[in-house]
């Protein structure tokens, strides 16, 4: 009974949170597991089509969300990714380690505005997108074949590094702050491939993009995973006027 007393105190406050928050519904569509990662947030696995909704408190600025590959873990959340390891933690309390694709944001910032990026300043990956869920603002995608294409001198186990991480020089690294530095061919390769994501750390003009504050957002794991085995199973399956409604169902998830 002594519950009950103050249920309505714990419905106000629950609903208070969530007001004073954004959601980020985060989607494995990889055909294999990703080890989605969140800072704030912490981390879980995604198998393929599972979902994992994340709340974020608005005010929340220089945060990230990526995906880990190929992670191992004992029963008390401790072991290693091969790719985003965040200090061998299934539960992130940190940065995760390059290359990683990141969906990075601010929000709640000045004018009433979030700033979104997709960045591949840390590395690529997995493909990304990281999206508005009731548009408003622009999608943002970074899904090319870049592991496969990736130059020799930059491929890494599971992905594909930026070359600040590889030489660690300023004209890569752009340690000495605004207009140090410029594009180089290796962030070219990058932005070839992802034109909207950050490809060095001053790429802003075509990589940041705004938000109206309070926007619900999705980050998207292999987007494109739709690959044309399935489609011809769906097609099988349900016919191609059902076929046609199925596949936009699917991509608009």
């Amino acid at each position: 009974m002594r519950f009950l007393k103050f249920f309505p105190l714990f419905i106000f406050l629950y609903f208070l949170s969530v007001t004073h928050a954004a959601t980020f519904d985060i989607t494995n569509r990889c055909t294999y597991p990703v080890w989605a990662a969140a800072s704030p947030g912490g981390g879980r696995r995604l198998d393929s089509g599972q979902t994992w909704n994340l709340n974020v408190n608005l005010g929340t600025i220089q945060a990230r969300i990526w995906g880990r590959t190929n992670c191992i873990f004992d029963g008390n959340g401790r072991g290693k990714c091969q790719t985003g390891d965040c200090n061998g933690r299934l539960e992130c309390q940190g940065f995760g380690s390059p290359p990683n694709t990141l969906a990075e944001f601010a929000l709640n910032q000045p004018n009433n505005l979030d700033f979104v990026d997709i960045s591949v300043v840390d590395g690529f990956n997995i493909p990304m997108e990281f999206s508005p869920i009731k548009g408003g603002c622009r999608k943002i995608r970074c899904s090319a074949d870049i592991n496969g294409q990736c130059p020799s001198e930059l491929r890494a186990p599971g992905g594909c590094n930026n070359p600040c991480t590889v030489f660690k020089t300023k004209e890569y690294c752009c340690t000495n702050g605004s207009g140090s530095c410029g594009p180089t061919d290796y962030s070219k390769f990058f932005k070839q491939r992802c034109p909207n994501a950050y490809s060095y750390p001053l790429d802003d003009p075509t990589s940041l993009f705004t938000c109206p504050a309070g926007t619900n957002y999705k980050v998207v794991f292999c987007p494109g995973y739709y690959n044309y085995s399935v489609q011809f199973l769906l097609l099988v399956t349900f016919g191609f006027d059902k076929f046609i409604k199925k596949i936009n169902d699917l991509r608009n998830k």
